[in-house]
């Protein structure tokens, strides 16, 4: 036993050098290599774009917060707004009608989410822009009856509506995917648990299901936001006053083209920058009960915590209560 004990002890009384608390990650040289060649790049890079007098950055800073250009960028922000609003909202609908098992319901949500998904978005918007072709006039009739208004179709398709329209209905499509997605994450006993207490299946959806569902539908819908963003650029081709119809506008009397396109690239990044931001933070509001238990979760079977059997959610019982 002592034979084992002197060979075990570390020469001259130092640290062991096999005790793992002394242990430490070897440097790694190449890893180094890596990061400083990396760098070297992208600072090469970034001195080769600001010293490029090509790219015109004095016309970038003069234009950046020119008039033109943010009226266009409150039309593309509000034409975002809109269309997101409307685009969830639609979306809801449509995911619980997908999700339904009523087949009419079930297979209408289905047609409608192949038909937007599956036509390109610039197409819908020059449909809906030029929907007088079509329809010169817009009618409210009884089947087979009488008409009971009417207006002129130019009058209501507009650039800014046919713009509102093409962009929503096709989120409205994306989306509903996005939240069957997210209801279907939700273990199918929390709604079995709220129909045992009483709940009615709108208020079990809407108490219950929908509020779990919101950390997978969360970082999804945060892609579509973004992406809406970028979206509004095409609205451009129906004369609609975005922000990048508002530099096209400027490049055509100046012929500053490079430069006034980075005016918007610009802009487009900055705002995306924030939504990044503003994503995030809601991702952690949302999964603070998934840090909570996480941090305060015990071993099963450990020393003075019993075990106990699978109780109803308390957030169920007191929905169910009120």
């Amino acid at each position: 036993m002592s034979a084992n004990n002197d060979k075990s002890a570390s020469p001259s009384g130092g640290a062991d050098p096999r005790d793992v608390v002394n242990a430490h990650k070897p440097f790694r040289i190449d890893r180094l290599v890596l990061w400083t060649l990396t760098l070297g790049i992208a600072a090469d890079f970034g001195w080769i774009v600001a010293n490029n007098e090509n790219f015109g950055w004095p016309v970038v800073a003069q234009y950046f917060f020119d008039p033109t250009v943010i009226s266009g960028l409150y039309v593309s922000l509000g034409l975002t707004v809109v269309a997101m609003l409307i685009g969830i909202a639609l979306g809801l609908l449509l995911a619980i009608a997908r999700l339904s098992t009523d087949r009419l319901a079930h297979s209408l949500a289905g047609l409608y989410i192949w038909f937007f998904r599956g036509t390109p978005l610039l197409v819908q918007l020059i449909f809906w822009y030029n929907l007088s072709t079509l329809f010169p006039s817009i009618s409210i009739t009884v089947p087979f009856g009488p008409t009971l208004a009417s207006w002129d179709t130019n009058s209501v398709i507009t650039p800014m509506t046919a713009a509102i329209v093409g962009l929503a209905l096709n989120e409205a499509a994306y989306m509903a995917e996005i939240i069957r997605g997210g209801l279907l994450s939700v273990d199918r006993g929390q709604a079995e648990t709220a129909e045992a207490f009483g709940m009615t299946r709108a208020r079990a959806l809407r108490r219950i299901i929908i509020p779990q569902a919101m950390r997978s539908i969360v970082p999804p819908t945060g892609n579509q936001l973004i992406s809406m963003i970028k979206a509004t650029s095409l609205v451009s081709v129906i004369a609609m006053a975005d922000l990048l119809y508002s530099v096209q506008s400027i490049y055509n009397r100046t012929f500053e083209i490079i430069p006034m396109l980075l005016v918007a690239v610009v802009w487009y990044l900055l705002i995306t920058s924030i939504l990044n931001i503003g994503q995030g933070y809601i991702e952690r509001y949302y999964s603070r009960g998934d840090r909570r238990s996480g941090s305060a979760a015990k071993p099963a079977g450990q020393a003075g915590t019993p075990i106990v059997p699978d109780t109803p959610s308390p957030v169920i019982a007191q929905e169910a209560s009120h």
